[in-house]
């Protein structure tokens, strides 16, 4: 577990802040976006939702991203498939052949070491100050009728909430199955990613921002999200979707 699973991050006094959505790999598709968006490395910042690694072709390039100033990321499920593919051979088998781990094995064991100590560090939840009400970032779900300071709270502690934050999909289901869901009280918005969108799903405070970038194959998926989040709130795709 990461020493610090909750972290703030005060307001961007000077610049403009953005939320990546699933990477899966595809760096050089979130520099693409960033180039056509004047980002500005000094003053902007860019905060991941999580799963940074597999799928895409550019997963070795983890390092690079972790150690950039303006990059600050959470911990999604596939950080958490590596880290835990160490010490449980069905894990890593299921982890290298069906879920995107191929491109572990092309890595010298050196630089595993670092990458896995790397994600083992990772926080699991931010929240970002802002001018709008303050922005809380998990990778997958929040549980109905917690509020965002007892989840802050139980983080610390709480082996299920923090697998829930990570891994869950009930809210999503329920939100698929009735078009509906209810506020996180508490923050003025959630932002998500860990299910593949056509679109981004803004419904109620949460924001769904996975939209599939490594799934260049698949009908309506294949985009990366920027969320901007400051000084505005506003969306970016890349490669911007036909409507």
């Amino acid at each position: 577990m990461c020493q610090y699973p909750f972290k703030f991050f005060s307001k961007n006094l000077v610049g403009r802040d953005f939320i990546v959505g699933d990477l899966h790999g595809m760096f050089s598709l979130m520099e693409s976006q960033l180039e056509s968006l004047n980002f500005d490395p000094e003053n902007d910042r860019v905060f991941s939702v999580g799963d940074l690694i597999d799928r895409g072709p550019e997963s070795y390039r983890v390092l690079e991203f972790l150690d950039k100033p303006w990059f600050h990321a959470i911990k999604g499920n596939h950080e958490m498939m590596l880290i835990e593919a160490k010490h449980k051979k069905t894990n890593y088998r299921s982890w290298v052949q069906k879920y995107g781990g191929a491109w572990w094995e092309d890595v010298d064991p050196t630089t595993q070491d670092e990458i896995r100590s790397r994600l083992e560090e990772l926080p699991i939840a931010f929240e970002v100050e802002n001018n709008s009400g303050n922005v809380g970032i998990v990778h997958a779900d929040i549980p109905v009728g917690l509020t965002w300071q007892e989840i802050i709270h139980d983080i610390n502690n709480d082996e299920e909430i923090r697998d829930y934050l990570m891994w869950s999909r009930n809210r999503f289901k329920y939100i698929q199955l009735t078009g509906e869901t209810v506020d996180v009280e508490g923050i003025g918005l959630v932002v998500m990613g860990h299910m593949p969108v056509s679109k981004p799903l803004h419904i109620n405070n949460l924001y769904y921002i996975d939209t599939g970038a490594a799934f260049v194959h698949k009908e309506e998926l294949g985009h990366l999200t920027l969320l901007e989040i400051h000084p505005e709130i506003k969306e970016h795709r890349y490669p911007e979707a036909l409507l």
